[in-house]
């Protein structure tokens, strides 16, 4: 064997990902506020590349693309000015957007008013209230210091050696502040909430608020007879004191608003029923419509000496028609894929959630001939609007068991019989996890009752023993 060092030629194949398709990759992956977000960069960045806002109204045909895709491949290394005098952007896809007067007016139907938050009720209710002077001050203290669930999360001992004055009065002037609406606000425990809510009803009883000071545990876990034992009451006494004690808001500041500005959600596909056929529609309002500057354009043609600029623009307007290209492949592999899952779930659009089917990204992938990971990225953070609803398009995604037919029945599908169950059951003999299993495998779907117990859990719902009522 002959030891050295040899220079030799050798011819291999790799995948490279080149800074384009990664970015393709980038733009597919993105929801509809980062793709947002992600054009703004690349209109700052790139002078060629401008929104074309009159497209908002116009779908752009896939046929267009291909076109383009077509030209591109053929002419790899062209010359701007020579594309310009070609195609002149007689196109009505890229035509620059022109401004209409009668839009311009302000309509108050544009705006939406401030939400009321707890602080600025409370703070209105203060104003009215007998409080005044320093009073009033130490009130706005406790105010700002009352949490968007309404409780207040500071001792009021830390609030009277701020003001220098003594408890007492600090609890004097939280008093009046527990008067206000929504009842049970500035309380500092569930207890203490629970208990201002039934004294302002006047149901306030002294074993009532025995048992929501030393009990509530015990009724949070349904042992009506240990509860019973210690207060001397029968089980359905104190049945009805639990019942009461539902009635209450636990958290009375929720209802209103945290002062964040509200979000909408916006579809990225629209699934309608048209003659018992289901059609899907890209929502074009959530796709960013852009185009190539005229004005530029021009610019090249009347700089037909300066080659350095000729470069420059040339580069840019490569970036620009990726992009677009780009922009627009997310929106067909979002509509294919869209397009795939509907084909699947179409009894589920027809009869309900007990009727979604087991569905994974390998099945969709097969559909379209494309890889998983394709199929991953452009349902991430996308939502369908259907007849049924808006759905996250990866609600249609997820794992399950076969019935007898040897279909596949999804897990969400199986939560919703679950569900029924449980709520057409007697509320006295509630059923058992194994008692669900039995039920669920007279329908077909044989499950075992650990996963019914999983799922139960998942959506909340407390065991046969916490459900049952005396």
């Amino acid at each position: 064997m002959r030891l050295g060092y040899d220079l030799t030629i050798e011819q291999t194949q790799k995948l490279t990902m080149t800074p384009e398709l990664i970015q393709a990759i980038q733009i597919l992956q993105f929801n509809t506020q980062e793709l947002e977000t992600f054009v703004q960069d690349e209109l700052m960045q790139n002078p060629v590349l401008e929104y074309d806002a009159s497209e908002g109204k116009k779908e752009i045909e896939v046929s267009k693309t291909e076109t383009l895709e077509k030209k591109e491949s053929e002419e790899a290394d062209f010359d701007l000015r020579e594309k310009v005098k070609e195609a002149e952007y007689d196109d009505i896809s890229y035509k620059q957007w022109e401004y209409n007067k009668d839009h311009d007016e302000t309509s108050f139907e544009q705006f939406v008013s401030k939400d009321e938050t707890l602080e600025d009720s409370l703070l209105l209710q203060l104003t009215f209230s007998s409080l005044r002077g320093n009073d009033m001050k130490i009130g706005r203290f406790l105010i700002e210091a009352i949490d968007d669930n309404g409780y207040l999360t500071v001792e009021t001992e830390k609030v009277a050696k701020a003001f220098g004055v003594c408890e007492e009065t600090v609890e004097r002037v939280l008093d009046v502040i527990q008067t206000f609406e929504p009842s049970g606000v500035g309380a500092r425990s569930l207890e203490e909430c629970l208990i201002i809510q039934l004294a302002a009803k006047g149901l306030l009883e002294d074993s009532v608020e025995y048992i929501i000071l030393n009990h509530m545990q015990d009724l949070g876990e349904n042992k009506l007879t240990k509860v019973s034992k210690a207060t001397g009451l029968t089980v359905e006494q104190v049945q009805l004191v639990a019942d009461l004690i539902r009635t209450l808001e636990p958290k009375p500041g929720r209802r209103f608003s945290s002062g964040d500005t509200v979000k909408y959600l916006i579809p990225d596909v629209i699934v309608e029923k048209i003659n018992d056929e289901y059609e899907v529609l890209t929502n074009e309002g959530t796709i960013p419509h852009l185009m190539v500057s005229p004005y530029y354009m021009n610019l090249a043609k009347q700089a037909p000496g300066d080659e350095e600029l000729s470069r420059y623009l040339n580069d840019r307007y490569n970036a620009a028609m990726w992009l677009i290209k780009s922009i627009e492949q997310r929106r067909q592999t979002i509509y294919n894929v869209v397009s795939s899952v509907i084909s699947h779930q179409k009894e589920f659009l027809d009869n309900g959630p007990k009727y979604l089917k087991t569905l994974t990204l390998k099945q969709v992938a097969e559909d379209l001939n494309i890889h998983e990971s394709t199929v991953s990225r452009s349902i991430n953070g996308k939502y369908m609007q259907t007849p049924r609803g808006v759905f996250e398009i990866k609600y249609f995604f997820s794992s399950g068991v076969t019935d007898s037919s040897g279909e596949g029945m999804s897990s969400n599908s199986i939560k919703t019989f679950i569900k029924e169950i449980i709520d057409n059951e007697d509320p006295k003999k509630p059923y058992s996890d194994q008692d669900m299993v039995e039920i669920l495998g007279s329908k077909g779907i044989e499950i075992s009752r650990r996963t019914v117990a999983k799922y139960r859990e998942g959506m909340n719902i407390l065991s046969s023993s916490k459900r049952r009522r005396y």
